[in-house]
C-alpha cells in the first residue's frame, strides 16, 4: 500500500485518489494493453502520489484496476478496502460518465453536491479522475475519452453501516471522498463533512428544527421529545464549533443542541472543541457557579479541586439540576454568540439515563 510517512503519525490516501490512481491505470491498459504498477497521479495540490496495484484486469472493451486503500494512521472504517475502478468505452461523444458498483451509495435525498440519482462519487474525486484520464489520452496522443467509469468497494454496503451515509440519503454503500487526496491524521474531516452534508439535507428538505448532539444517548432524547425526522439529527460529536460555524453561514430557523453536562460544561466556558485532548472542564468555575447557588464553602472547595464535571455534579446534591441550568444557559449564551443570532437556540442537558437535567431556550 502507499504510505507518506509525515511525523509520528503517517498520512494516508483519500478513497478518492485511490480510485483516481485505478482509473489511470485501468485507461493506460485499455489503450496500450498494459497496467502500470506502481501507477502515479497528480493530487490536487500538485504532490505526486504512487500507488502499487492490487488488481488489473483487461477484458473487451473495458480495463479494471484495484489499489487497497491506505488510510495511514487514521481511524478510518475503509483503511484496508479494496477500491477497483473500471473503464469502459461508451457512446462517441458521451465524454466522461461515471457509474456506482458494489459497495458504492447513491444518492437519494436533496441537499448534496450530487443530484438525486446520481453514484456518491463527489465532485473532487470526480474531477480527480477525469485529470488523470485526459492525461492518459494526451500522453498516449488519444482523443479526449468517452468512457464510463464504475467505481466499487467489496464489502462497502456493509462498511457503510459505520458512517452517516443513511442518514444523509446515501443508499446502497459508501462515498468516494476526498479534496486533497490525502488523509490527515485525526483531523476528523471527514466526521465534519458528514456534518455539513446533513445540514445540507436538511436545509433542502425544508426543516426548520435541526438537532446537534453531542452521543447517541443525548440523540434519542431529543429525537423521542420533538419527534424529530432522522435528517434533522446532526452528530456532531465533539465538533460544536463546525457545527456553529457552518450553520452560521447556511442558517436554519431553530437548533437544539443536547449533551452531557461535562461535554456542555466546556461549551460554557467558550470551547469550541469539546475532545478531551482538546479542551478541560473547568472546575473552578463549576465551582463558583455552586457558590452563587449556595452550596456551603466545603463543598465548593471540593468541587474547584475535582477531577471531572461528574464528581462535581454528584457534589450537587439537590443543586445539580440548578447547576445543570446555569450550565445550559452559558452554552447557550456561547452557541448565539458563534451563530451571529440566526438561529433561535435551545441547550439540552441530558444524563447517561437518557433523561434530561436542563433544558434552556426551548
Amino acid at each position: 500500500m502507499a504510505r507518506q510517512q509525515i511525523g509520528p503519525l503517517r498520512r494516508g490516501w483519500t478513497t478518492g485518489a485511490c480510485a483516481a490512481a485505478a482509473a489511470r491505470a485501468a485507461f493506460t491498459a485499455l489503450l496500450s494493453g498494459r497496467f502500470p504498477d506502481p501507477v502515479s497521479i497528480r493530487l490536487p495540490r500538485g504532490a505526486i502520489a504512487r500507488f502499487p496495484l492490487a488488481l488489473a484486469e483487461l477484458g473487451e472493451g473495458r480495463a479494471r484496476a484495484g489499489i487497497v486503500k491506505d488510510a495511514g494512521d487514521d481511524p478510518d472504517v475503509t483503511h484496508g478496502a479494496l477500491v477497483i475502478t473500471e473503464i469502459a468505452w461508451a457512446a462517441a461523444h458521451s465524454g466522461i460518465g461515471f457509474a456506482a458498483g458494489e459497495g458504492v451509495g447513491t444518492v437519494t435525498r436533496a441537499g448534496l453536491a450530487l443530484a438525486v440519482g446520481e453514484p456518491a462519487i463527489n465532485p473532487a474525486p470526480r474531477a480527480m479522475i477525469s485529470q488523470a484520464l485526459r492525461e492518459v489520452a494526451e500522453e498516449s496522443g488519444a482523443p479526449l475519452p468517452d468512457v464510463t467509469v464504475t467505481i466499487s468497494i467489496p464489502g462497502g454496503e456493509r462498511l457503510a453501516e459505520k458512517t452517516m451515509n443513511a442518514r444523509l440519503g446515501i443508499k446502497g454503500g459508501l462515498s468516494i471522498l476526498g479534496t486533497t487526496g490525502i488523509v490527515v491524521p485525526y483531523s476528523c474531516s471527514s466526521w465534519i463533512h458528514s456534518i455539513q452534508r446533513g445540514i445540507d439535507v436538511a436545509r433542502a428538505a425544508g426543516l426548520e428544527h435541526l438537532a446537534a448532539s453531542t452521543g447517541a444517548t443525548s440523540e434519542r432524547a431529543v429525537q423521542r421529545l420533538y419527534d424529530l425526522p432522522e435528517h434533522a439529527l446532526i452528530d456532531m460529536g465533539d465538533f460544536v464549533g463546525g457545527t456553529l460555524k457552518y450553520l452560521r453561514g447556511h442558517p436554519v430557523a431553530r437548533l437544539t443542541i443536547a449533551g452531557g453536562f461535562a461535554k456542555l460544561a466546556k461549551l460554557a466556558a467558550g470551547h469550541l472543541d469539546l475532545h478531551s485532548a482538546r479542551s478541560r472542564v473547568d472546575t473552578a468555575a463549576l465551582g463558583e457557579m455552586l457558590a452563587a447557588l449556595g452550596a456551603d464553602n466545603v463543598t465548593v472547595d471540593k468541587a474547584r479541586a475535582a477531577t471531572g464535571a461528574g464528581e462535581i455534579l454528584a457534589l450537587a446534591g439537590t443543586r445539580s439540576e440548578a447547576l445543570a441550568g446555569l450550565v445550559a444557559a452559558g452554552a447557550r449564551e456561547v452557541a448565539l454568540a458563534t451563530l451571529s443570532g440566526k438561529t433561535a437556540v435551545e441547550v439540552a442537558i441530558v444524563d447517561r439515563q437518557g433523561s434530561f437535567l436542563a433544558r434552556v431556550g426551548g
